[in-house]
């Protein structure tokens, strides 16, 4: 249960509103091919994603999670994955079930709603329009417009400033160990969903307020609060 009824619900994107993995991890592989490079394949992709496009291309290029330096070919592969990705955007890309459901209804009982990932806009923008969920946010925050990105807090900070809404009585959706560091530093509570991208562990270990199998789920959680 959360400890209060939110004004404002901030999702976060891959992993959470949508299953983006697939095209991702085409574009990754379609790099790789380029660079005469094997391909990685979408399972590790999908372990790859969550921290921006630069992080996922060094990952791509070193195989590593956590490159220490920047790898060779980084300076050519980097804008090739980004014109790839940008033309194959949303060909494989679907949102998880009960997601469009959810925020509509969300939507209309009155709840700020907004988008918080540290994707690009350049491809999160054409995302949830061809996906057709952009008109049920207030505001959508991506990478390149935030000092910081996830974990860090700033643009959840950011964007409850932006929208008129304290941090408590904010709500972070996500299913990312960054998307919890980043609700509980900005004070948000928190709910993550099971099936997205987080590396393989339960996102029990996150200590969200709540986990919701479903968006359909987060209407009456919200209503069900403590205050």
């Amino acid at each position: 249960m959360l400890a209060r009824k939110p004004e404002l619900i901030v999702f976060d994107l891959d992993g959470t509103l949508v299953d983006s993995a697939p095209d991702i991890a085409y574009a990754v592989d379609t790099m790789l091919t380029r660079l005469n490079r094997p391909q990685a394949g979408e399972q590790k992709v999908r372990d790859w994603i969550g921290n921006g496009v630069a992080m996922l291309v060094k990952r791509a290029l070193t195989g590593e999670l956590w490159p220490e330096a920047e790898p060779l070919g980084f300076d050519e592969a980097l804008p090739l994955f980004m014109d790839i990705y940008e033309a194959n955007i949303c060909d494989r890309s679907r949102l998880f079930d009960g997601v469009a459901e959810g925020l509509a209804q969300l939507k209309a009982a009155g709840y700020r709603l907004a988008c918080n990932t540290n994707k690009n806009s350049r491809f999160t923008l054409p995302l949830l329009d061809q996906l057709g969920v952009s008109h049920y946010f207030d505001f959508v925050g991506c990478g390149d417009q935030f000092e910081k990105q996830k974990p860090d807090p700033e643009p959840l900070l950011k964007t409850a400033e932006r929208l008129g809404v304290q941090p408590a009585r904010s709500l972070m959706v996500g299913d990312s160990a960054n998307d919890a560091l980043a609700a509980r530093n900005a004070g948000f509570m928190l709910v993550c969903v099971p099936y997205g991208y987080h590396g393989g562990a339960g996102v029990e270990v996150l200590e969200p307020d709540a986990i919701v199998e479903s968006f359909i789920e987060l209407p009456a959680l919200c209503e069900e609060t403590a205050g």
